[in-house]
């Protein structure tokens, strides 16, 4: 099976409070979204990496990797609007590139989509997820709950079984022409993730154990809990 991963960059930084997109922001000498990128190198060298990245941002990135010297090979493409539109875009050029390498045939590529903020994923993690992709055709990595949940209504809230909910993680891997066909499906304000536009076509989504290190970084408390990690590395 071809194999790709396509990274979702678009962030502003607004729950950051600050100017800088919170993918760029610095961590140990390089860019968040730089960490990301080598992560999946690290994985696996041969996967064709493509990152959806705002157009007003690519000047800015273009130049990070020149003074510090990204030798991931990456291709990039104009971000959108959504995340929706993002994803769409690097499938567009994605397709492209595996008709030039491969043909007509989808059903032989494999496609990961993943945060360009989530740099603590694990190659075991992406393996796992590709496996059981090429299996079941639409996979994401969930993690168990923890803290009590509690659902709201008209009356207030009740509890509910923690057990029976999960939280989902990033890469997010499909079959290349499930998720071609799901993504000519016009946009829904419903579509929270890549596996909630696949779903929509009716396909069913496998799961694989997740890893709580594989963090979202979006808010100062996430900056914190990187900062903490990255140090563990170094020590």
């Amino acid at each position: 099976m071809e194999r790709f991963v396509l990274i979702v960059a678009g962030g502003k930084g607004l729950r950051m409070g600050g100017d800088l997109p919170k993918q760029f922001i610095p961590m140990r000498g390089k860019p968040i979204l730089m960490h990301t990128v080598e992560a999946f190198y690290r994985w696996d060298p041969a996967a064709r990496i493509i990152l959806a990245l705002p157009e007003e941002h690519q000047p800015y990135w273009k130049m990070l990797c020149k003074e510090i010297g990204c030798e991931v090979p990456h291709e990039v493409v104009n971000g959108g609007e959504a995340r929706f539109f993002s994803v769409r875009n690097g499938l567009e050029r994605l397709l492209e590139v595996y008709q030039e390498r491969v043909g007509e045939d989808l059903s032989r590529g494999l496609v990961a989509v993943h945060d360009g903020v989530r740099p603590f994923v694990r190659p075991e993690v992406i393996e796992a997820c590709f496996r059981e992709a090429e299996r079941a055709g639409a996979v994401v990595p969930v993690v168990s709950m923890i803290d009590s949940l509690r659902q709201k209504d008209e009356r207030g809230s009740r509890p509910v079984d923690r057990s029976l909910y999960m939280a989902v993680q990033t890469p997010q891997v499909f079959r290349l022409d499930l998720l071609a066909e799901a993504y000519r499906q016009p946009f829904s304000p419903l579509f929270t993730d890549d596996a909630s536009v696949v779903e929509a076509l009716g396909h069913p989504i496998a799961t694989v154990a997740g890893d709580r290190e594989n963090i979202k970084i979006t808010t100062p408390f996430d900056l914190l809990i990187a900062e903490a990690m990255f140090g563990k590395d170094v020590e």
